[in-house]
């Protein structure tokens, strides 16, 4: 159950926000969404494949935290363990609203979910100092949800233009750990290296122009970091 309501400095003077990751606090999700404007910082630790909306067609990113359902291999005891956390997590309890004025265009607003297990009166980062101003920690959730506005934004033509040069594949991966247990990783599509090295100039030039080139480059890159995630699995072991 979930409670969106607006952010303000008068009902919410004493919210606070809990910053640990836990599973109690919902951290242990296999995967979470993403987007393309974060995939330089996402590479450095995390693979970032693709799903396909079997009604509509359209793809969205997905970063894989982990191999089965309910498994976060980044989530320890001592925390979250990546210098980087993907900024759908990273916003929580927080969203992004729309807000319209009588004769006024809408406005970007902050809206909270006041039943997510992250707010709190007692414990965690105050949201809005004692006279009702912003902390530092919400200015800094504000700069992570406009990121995320721009990425949600931009998202719809970045994978039309990928799906449109056919760059995307289904993907699969047969893994086989310390233990001799075997499974494969299927439901997935990434960027087909060949057909993107083999484009011409004028849709290389296309898609660097609107920013979506370093995006596909970097999906690429982080399939290496499947060799340390199957590493922290076998760790678990």
């Amino acid at each position: 159950m979930t409670q969106h309501v607006l952010l303000n400095n008068i009902d919410h003077k004493d919210l606070r926000v809990i910053t640990d990751r836990s599973v109690a606090l919902g951290d242990a999700i296999m995967s979470c969404v993403a987007f393309p404007n974060e995939f330089r910082n996402l590479q450095a630790h995390y693979p970032v494949l693709f799903q396909k909306d079997v009604d509509t067609g359209t793809f969205q990113a997905t970063v894989l935290l982990g191999f089965e359902r309910g498994e976060n291999l980044f989530l320890t005891d001592k925390g979250w363990n990546a210098h980087y956390m993907p900024m759908v997590l990273e916003m929580q309890p927080f969203l992004i609203g729309t807000q319209r004025r009588p004769g006024e265009e809408p406005e970007q607003v902050i809206h909270v979910d006041l039943k997510n297990p992250r707010v709190s009166d007692t414990e965690g980062h105050p949201v809005f100092l004692p006279h009702g101003g912003n902390t530092p920690y919400l200015e800094y959730i504000a700069g992570i949800l406009e990121q995320v506005h721009i990425g949600a934004s931009t998202s719809a033509a970045f994978y039309q233009a990928v799906d449109a040069l056919g760059l995307l594949e289904p993907f699969a991966l047969d893994i086989e750990l310390n233990d001799g247990s075997k499974s494969r990783l299927t439901g997935f599509y990434t960027v087909n290296e060949e057909k993107l090295y083999a484009l011409g100039g004028d849709d290389l030039s296309s898609l660097n122009k609107k920013g979506f080139l370093q995006p596909l480059f970097m999906a690429v890159a982080s399939l290496s970091n499947f060799r340390d995630l199957i590493e922290r699995k076998n760790r678990r072991l």
